[in-house]
């Protein structure tokens, strides 16, 4: 087969330019057979498409174009125009979360959670609009819609996808993210105190506001709270005493952080999967967060379950994390290891040969 995947979110440093990535690097690994064309829309973020296709395990043709994701939406989710005449012929095609274009072979979407359609209020209106026009348009064209989860395939039928064209593959944790002994990242970002963890981008939806009320709640000077991603939108977190803002972090910084910290909060009022969840699990880190969406599939019984709604429920969550330490690390140890990869990437390539197989 000659397979189509479209790299364009890998520039933003979210979890779905992560989920791209190692899903095109492991894809490469465990397939020799196939050839990959990649496919990338950029205006202004070339470099970082060119360098990511260079790190590569084998070599693999890029085409890139200058529909940004807002023009893919134009040109693909309203227009339908074809992408053919950039791309050649191609067997399959793994389209973007953004924009499904118009081509002559089974397309392919991964749908990594419905955040638009349950929380629009925290989201530009014209972000709403445009995964709206994809949700509609993957509903009647894709081949096959991937989901990042059982909660999310539960989602997607809810609002009218045939559950027999969604395959439930997850994502997982880098290989790097393990317990780490060094300290000195504790140093680089002025961690001086024991402190609790929590990463993602900053958003409504992450419900910070609560975290730093319940952390504040607990009344415990010997304790620090650092906050780990890049403001996404909403109102910005301002800087209270005892709560660091850490910003971006690479990921081999970041498995020192999961690796050191008391306890990773996480009390998100909606996941698709969430990845920092099995991040520090990955990392033997004890983890608390919310009883909702995907999240108990993903930590399953290795995480204190709370109520991100409550400000009291998450204080005493961190509490018990405390105090339940030690099981907590060694059940998330043993939960961080049913996610790979390669598991994700077999699974993928697996929907590419069935969607191929039937494309007549």
């Amino acid at each position: 087969m000659r397979i189509g995947i479209d790299i364009s979110q890998i520039v933003y440093q979210t979890g779905v330019s992560r989920y791209t990535a190692k899903l095109v690097e492991h894809l490469l690994t465990i397939d020799k057979k196939n050839q990959y064309l990649l496919y990338a829309g950029s205006l202004r973020q070339r470099k970082i498409l060119k360098s990511f296709v260079a790190s590569l395990p084998r070599p693999v043709k890029l085409v890139l174009s200058p529909l940004s994701p807002k023009l893919a939406d134009v040109a693909f989710n309203r227009l339908n125009l074809p992408l053919a005449a950039w791309l050649g012929e191609i067997d399959v095609f793994h389209a973007s979360n953004w924009a499904l274009p118009n081509l002559n072979c089974p397309i392919v979407t991964t749908i990594h959670d419905l955040t638009f359609l349950k929380y629009p209020e925290d989201h530009l209106s014209s972000l709403v609009a445009a995964h709206k026009r994809h949700l509609a348009k993957a509903k009647r064209k894709a081949a096959a819609v991937i989901a990042v989860s059982q909660s999310t395939k539960t989602d997607l039928v809810s609002v009218g996808f045939n559950a027999r064209n969604i395959k439930v593959i997850y994502e997982a944790a880098d290989s790097l993210f393990k317990p780490v002994e060094n300290k000195s990242v504790l140093s680089k970002y002025q961690l001086k105190k024991p402190y609790i963890l929590s990463v993602g981008t900053l958003e409504p939806r992450k419900n910070i506001a609560r975290l730093i009320e319940a952390f504040t709640a607990l009344k415990e000077k010997n304790l620090e709270l650092a906050i780990v991603g890049k403001f996404g939108w909403g109102e910005k977190t301002k800087p209270v005493p005892g709560i660091k803002l850490l910003g971006f972090v690479p990921d081999e910084d970041l498995a020192g952080l999961y690796s050191n910290a008391k306890a990773f909060v996480y009390p998100s009022l909606y996941e698709g999967f969430g990845l920092p969840v099995v991040e520090a699990l990955s990392c033997g880190c004890p983890v608390v967060t919310s009883l909702n969406s995907s999240l108990p599939e993903v930590a399953g019984k290795a995480a204190i379950y709370v109520d991100p709604k409550s400000v009291l429920s998450i204080a005493k969550g961190i509490k018990q994390a405390f105090n339940q330490a030690g099981s907590l690390r060694r059940a998330g140890l043993i939960q961080a290891k049913k996610f790979s990869w390669e598991k994700t990437a077999k699974a993928t390539l697996k929907v590419y040969r069935e969607v191929y197989a039937n494309r007549h």
